[in-house]
């Protein structure tokens, strides 16, 4: 009762409170506090409160229809649809099952090789699911049926291991990869309000070290802190992994479908540095290829479970919401109380990009799902990167990369639904969430001030 009560209150405050600011301006800011209070607290859908957002510009006169609902016309919604087209396809046809049977029976049967086999599983299907959520569906079975084959139960550093590293690593390749609904969001504010062009093959390769170093270090952090009851595992595991793929029998047509659809998909995404075309084309190209009566990948039974209410009119809603701050004039003066302090740091890139992840990680933790900080803060990040010279390129990048770090359950719907499952407790996931999120700080010191100079990448000018 208290969310909802400030949910509605505080806009109304900001509408009639003398803050002697443009009153188009005030009253945005005054809608976008009633978006972002409603996606902070939940107390309805992120998608209905984004789209209540969008009609409460039009309906009270702040910005016309087509500045309300922009969002939707720009590519990023679209892009998101897309991705989770890809997604279904990849589970639908067992393209998923197949790929996590195959690499786990392959990695060996002693849990560290098991461990580190859910990993590069992770990775993987980030390329095929791009969706943190729909992953941890996809391989919390595997880890389950593991389990089961070795005897582990509940409270084994086995079982806690394999569930905080499959949870960890869906939530964070979604942000060195532009792949999920908050990194797509991401992308989609800092093409609309930043004004830059933000290519997949880019982003990909500006995180690559990040990749690399990540699978390594929370391998053997998840290692230190969790060693195995027992170090090599019973032989059961492996047989049960490969008789499982023996039970899917050779490739069917559907999954050789997906398969051609995605690796045309990444072979494009990858390269689009010399096509330039937007992601969204490529993704939802795909998706709607799989469609088709040609392909036939999706049935339209399968997208009666599509999630449209996140997947697409979220993300819509909080491009518009920024455009409607840019439009009005609001997001200069919502920036200036935000981030106005960090302007004598302009000539420090290294330490900026440190004060940068550490000040997305603390607003994360107040603001809750990293969709929401991300849609919330993004267009503020922008602007503020116009005002102080900064690339924003680069700096909305560090911003998305910083809300990879997880350290509460509650701050993404990845860490929530693996939690769920009972395997790992609250502070387990806060001592490797603080580690990982450390190491990400130094990474991204060292990105910063070796790795993207040399790729012709600058914070500062740009």
């Amino acid at each position: 009762m208290g969310a909802r009560a400030i949910a509605f209150a505080l806009p109304v405050a900001i509408w009639v409170s003398p803050l002697h600011v443009e009153p188009k301006a005030q009253h945005a800011l005054a809608i976008a506090a009633f978006i972002i209070v409603a996606w902070t607290t939940e107390v309805m859908d992120h998608g209905v409160a984004g789209l209540v957002g969008c009609y409460l510009f039009w309906a009270l006169g702040v910005v016309p229809i087509q500045t309300a609902f922009g969002g939707f016309v720009s590519d990023t919604p679209w892009f998101s649809l897309g991705a989770i087209l890809l997604g279904i396809m990849a589970t639908s046809t067992g393209l998923a099952r197949r790929v996590g049977y195959l690499i786990l029976s392959r990695v060996g049967s002693s849990y560290p090789r098991l461990l580190l086999g859910m990993i590069m599983l992770s990775f993987v299907l980030t390329f095929l699911v791009p969706s943190g959520l729909a992953r941890v569906a996809i391989m919390a079975p595997l880890a389950l049926s593991l389990m089961e084959a070795f005897g582990m139960g509940r409270g084994s550093n086995v079982g806690r291991g394999m569930f905080l590293i499959l949870t960890y690593t869906a939530s964070i390749f979604d942000k060195t990869i532009i792949a999920g609904a908050a990194a797509i969001t991401a992308r989609g504010v800092m093409e609309n309000i930043g004004g830059v062009d933000v290519l997949w093959s880019r982003w990909f390769v500006a995180f690559l070290p990040i990749q690399a170093v990540t699978v390594f270090f929370a391998w053997r952090m998840t290692l230190w802190l969790y060693p195995a009851e027992q170090l090599s595992l019973p032989g059961g595991g492996v047989s049960f992994l490969s008789a499982e793929l023996q039970n899917l029998g050779p490739m069917k047509a559907p999954e050789r479908k997906a398969l051609a659809l995605m690796l045309g998909a990444m072979a494009l995404w990858t390269t689009d540095f010399l096509h330039h075309l937007s992601p969204a084309v490529i993704g939802l190209g795909a998706g709607l290829l799989a469609i088709s009566p040609v392909v036939g990948a999706i049935s339209t039974r399968d997208l009666g479970r599509m999630n449209y209410l996140l997947s697409f009119f979220f993300v819509g809603s909080a491009v518009s919401m920024g455009q409607v701050l840019k439009a009005t004039n609001g997001l200069a003066r919502l920036s200036q109380v935000l981030f106005a302090w960090m302007r004598p740091l302009a000539g420090h890139v290294s330490i900026l990009s440190v004060v940068l992840y550490w000040t997305g990680f603390l607003y994360h933790i107040f603001l809750g799902s990293e969709v929401s900080m991300l849609g919330a803060s993004m267009p503020s990040v922008m602007n503020m990167a116009h005002t102080n010279g900064w690339s924003p390129l680069l700096v909305g990048m560090i911003w998305t990369f910083s809300s990879g770090g997880k350290i509460f359950a509650y701050q993404s719907t990845v860490t929530i639904a693996g939690y769920a499952y009972g395997y790992f407790r609250a502070k387990d996931l806060m001592r490797l969430g603080i580690c990982m999120s450390i190491l990400d700080s130094i990474q991204l010191l060292v990105l910063v001030s070796v790795y993207w100079p040399w790729l012709g990448l600058r914070v500062v000018g740009n």
